[in-house]
């Protein structure tokens, strides 16, 4: 009777937990906060980088812009070619108790921490700066792809349910423009001082250089560093927060027992799936434009149009526009679905860049920051909203392949870095070869007008490209639907099968009743196709139909054994 009653009890178990891990992928307000949150620190530092770096190592440390440029194209381009890389070992990293992500995430943060606040320092020689920026550069982007792939991933390990992902996607883009409005008010605010009129020279502001006394440029270095200290802080405590508040859960469809596909085979079945080669392409390109803006956006207010005094606050302008807007592109996606909001969104910012160039005064820069932020937040949010979708075309034309999210977020992250990599270097090289003067006051009337080619004319030019191939993409909202219908189709034939399966063990269960009552121990048939292996108290099941499912029970099934045991010893 006490070992009917286990039995029964073990069953219970079994449906219970099947119905936890499986048909319950409900995500609470804290697990999406915390994701969210761990989502936000790469953008606070991505968005110091990506609107100070190109005239901090013009300015302050003062290196030639083709230098520059190579720092930026070369440290870019490494960046890039480390995602597929660090994708790679991912693919082949063993789940661990907290799971098979979160270790690269949480043991990189220290690194970066340490990479970024060295490559905001100014060191005592002069002649190896170069080598300096350029290694810690590449570095910096060595350490933030191994935080970075592996948190675009861990998307796909949050839920199965795509509204839950959406939703949660939401509250990441929500949080990380946030952090991107929060690195641009650190940054921004600190160091505002080191590049304003007060530190030329009254006599001659057409040759004058930017703090040319030793005091003033000893204040440069010290307010920029300042700021990565204060970001490197940031960074630390988001990662925290994230680790102690995200569940990584395993991929409920796919097989257990499989091998994974390795890696070359991955790679060529993601290369070949169109929706995702679209998706890529025409982000690649929009990226471009958005990198271009916010790369020379401060060279521009401070060189081309005179608003050196106001650049900070226009930037947070940019970025408090585009956190607001966030849940309006989330309301207008899940209202009219994600290809049209990505039109909607994306080409709202061109004629307002365009009219910054040709009317150059305060007010319009204000309200073109307002319009800019619009398009910025659906730049950031719907690329991430709509590659979960694709990956989930790709899981139903290949539902035998395991561990391929990695190939997709990593190469998805390589093209688009590459591609702004090639744009950073070319930019800062056509400032150098329109005449840039490292440290001056003011610049040619040559400069400023490269300048606006960059913010106005090729921003327009790359963005008008990627949304024509955007509509080559093919996952509309009913390819969604039906896609969303056939895997929930897909969970149900699951949760059926496990359901009958139980059954089978219940009848099992009696036959040996029977048998103990003869004299035999029949362990081997209560839970048939088992596989039994210790970890913390907990055993392990595997069920063998169409989709294996491997289901975590309780230390019931050990002392059921062992009380069995015990029984067959007494009568002994």
């Amino acid at each position: 009777l006490t070992l009917l009653q286990n039995l029964y009890s073990l069953s219970t178990k079994i449906a219970s937990t099947f119905r936890f891990t499986v048909l319950d992928q409900r995500l609470s307000f804290c697990s999406k906060l915390c994701f969210a949150i761990g989502g936000a620190p790469n953008q606070v530092a991505g968005s110091a980088t990506a609107f100070f770096l190109q005239i901090y190592l013009l300015d302050v440390a003062q290196i030639n812009p083709f230098q520059a440029s190579m720092v930026l194209f070369i440290g870019k381009a490494w960046g890039a070619m480390t995602d597929p890389v660090v994708g790679f070992f991912i693919t082949k990293s063993k789940w661990t108790r907290i799971g098979r992500l979160m270790p690269w995430m949480v043991g990189c943060t220290p690194f970066v921490v340490v990479s970024y606040f060295y490559l905001w320092f100014v060191p005592p020689f002069t002649n190896g700066r170069f080598i300096w920026y350029l290694g810690f550069y590449c570095l910096y982007q060595t350490l933030i792809t191994c935080f970075h792939v592996p948190y675009s991933a861990l998307t796909m390990f949050l839920s199965a349910d795509q509204k839950e992902r959406d939703s949660a996607t939401a509250y990441r883009m929500t949080l990380e423009v946030l952090g991107t409005l929060v690195g641009a008010a650190i940054q921004g605010q600190i160091v505002a001082s080191a590049h304003t009129l007060k530190h030329c020279p009254h006599h001659n502001m057409s040759t004058g250089h930017l703090g040319n006394g030793s005091g003033a440029e000893i204040v440069k270095r010290i307010v920029y560093m300042i700021a990565a200290g204060v970001i490197g802080g940031v960074f630390l405590i988001c990662t925290v927060v994230m680790f102690l508040g995200v569940k990584e859960r395993d991929d409920p469809y796919i097989s257990k027992t499989e091998k994974q596909i390795p890696f070359h085979k991955g790679f060529i079945l993601v290369m070949r799936h169109s929706p995702y080669l679209s998706l890529t392409a025409a982000f690649l390109f929009i990226s471009v434009a958005i990198q271009l803006v916010q790369s020379n956006f401060v060279l521009f207010c401070t060189y081309a149009v005179d608003l050196r005094d106001h650049f900070q606050n226009i930037v947070l302008t940019i970025l408090v526009s585009a956190v607001v807007s966030i849940p309006l592109w989330q309301w207008f996606l899940e209202r009219f679905g994600k290809k049209t909001a990505a039109f909607c969104g994306i080409t709202w910012i061109m004629p307002f860049t365009v009219m910054l160039v040709f009317i150059p005064n305060l007010v319009v820069a204000y309200v073109v920051a307002v319009s800019s932020g619009l398009s910025v937040a659906a730049s950031l949010l719907l690329p991430w909203s709509m590659l979960p979708d694709v990956v989930d075309d790709f899981r139903l034309a290949n539902p035998h392949c395991k561990g391929f999210e990695a190939i997709f977020y990593s190469f998805y992250v390589f093209f688009t870095k590459f591609a702004a990599g090639i744009s950073l270097g070319v930019s800062t090289l056509c400032l150098e070869f329109a005449g840039y003067d490292t440290g001056a006051c003011r610049q040619p009337a040559q400069v400023a007008y490269t300048l606006k080619l960059l913010i106005g004319a090729a921003p327009v030019a790359f963005i008008v490209t990627g949304l024509l191939i955007l509509l080559l993409y093919p996952i509309s909202e009913d390819v969604r639907l039906r896609n969303k219908l056939c895997l929930e189709e897909l969970r149900y034939v699951t949760h059926k099968s496990l359901l009958t399966e139980v059954e089978r063990t219940s009848q099992c269960s009696c036959n040996c009743i029977r048998q103990y009552k003869a004299g035999d121990t029949c362990l081997s048939e209560m839970l048939p196709n088992k596989v039994f292996g210790s970890h913390d108290g907990l055993k392990w099941v595997k069920y063998q139909h169409t989709f294996h499912r491997k289901v975590t029970i309780t230390r019931l099934l050990q002392e059921t054994r062992q009380h069995q045991l015990q029984n067959a010893g007494g009568s002994e």
